[in-house]
């Protein structure tokens, strides 16, 4: 699939990272694996390291699956998530809502997977805003944020991602309007969080460990620490979770 081209505008986006030997060795295995994404043409990696370090045991302290899969917040009154927060399978989504390979999985394959799998307490699932399409996308993503606070993440996360919805743009009378269609009780108080320092630092949290595991692109999952690039078809989901939750059911 063809890459989006654009540029990441914030400074936090630009700055190289400088992450420990075995989440390093992570965001290599990440990068392997992302030939499907989308992702501005003149992206580069944010990490740095030096050679490559030796693998370590599995379940060890410098573990990169292990690191991985400890990203997962598990944080009962997480706005951003859906499901249990003692799941056995935990989705990690790296996601912008100027991505359009986003908005297909989106629009096509998560609405299968609630059903199928947060329905029953199989998964949850964590949103991580990634913008990296510049201020639009960056002002999509706080606004996220924001309905996420009267409890309207999922509704205003559909409407983004609805088809067409992208090439509307993400200015402030469109996020409101997006805001409306979310069904946001209160949009004064959905504007000034939208524009607050909470929703900045809520952003550059997600951003800082999106870069901190090497993720370039979008969208990027993590299934219980195990790196899923693009949009892959459902099937590619439906065998991550079950290895995932086999795996879950062996310990």
């Amino acid at each position: 699939m063809p890459a989006s081209p654009s540029s990441p505008s914030s400074s936090s986006s630009r700055k190289p990272l400088l992450i420990s030997a075995g989440v390093a060795l992570a965001a290599v295995t990440l990068g392997l694996v992302s030939w499907q994404a989308t992702a501005p043409e003149d992206s580069s990696p944010r990490s740095s390291s030096a050679s490559s370090p030796e693998a370590p045991e599995a379940g060890s302290a410098t573990d990169p699956a292990a690191q991985l899969k400890a990203l997962a917040r598990r944080e009962s009154g997480d706005k951003l998530a859906a499901g249990p927060a003692d799941a056995p399978v935990v989705l990690i989504e790296y996601s912008d809502f100027k991505c359009g390979y986003c908005g297909k999985f989106a629009r096509d394959t998560e609405p299968e997977l609630v059903k199928k799998y947060v329905e029953d307490g199989t998964l949850r699932i964590e949103w991580r805003n990634f913008p990296i399409f510049g201020a639009d996308s960056e002002a999509a993503a706080k606004a996220a944020w924001a309905a996420g606070q009267q409890d309207r993440f999922a509704q205003f996360h559909a409407a983004a991602y609805a088809e067409g919805a992208k090439e509307k743009g993400f200015g402030a009378e469109r996020l409101t309007e997006l805001a409306r269609e979310a069904g946001v009780p209160d949009l004064e108080r959905f504007t000034k969080d939208m524009a607050g320092e909470q929703a900045a630092a809520a952003l550059a949290k997600d951003q800082e460990e999106g870069y901190r595991i090497g993720v370039t692109s979008t969208p990027s999952f993590l299934i219980n620490g195990q790196p899923i690039a693009g949009a892959q078809p459902p099937a590619a989901f439906d065998a991550a979770i079950a290895k995932a939750k086999a795996q879950a059911a062996a310990k």
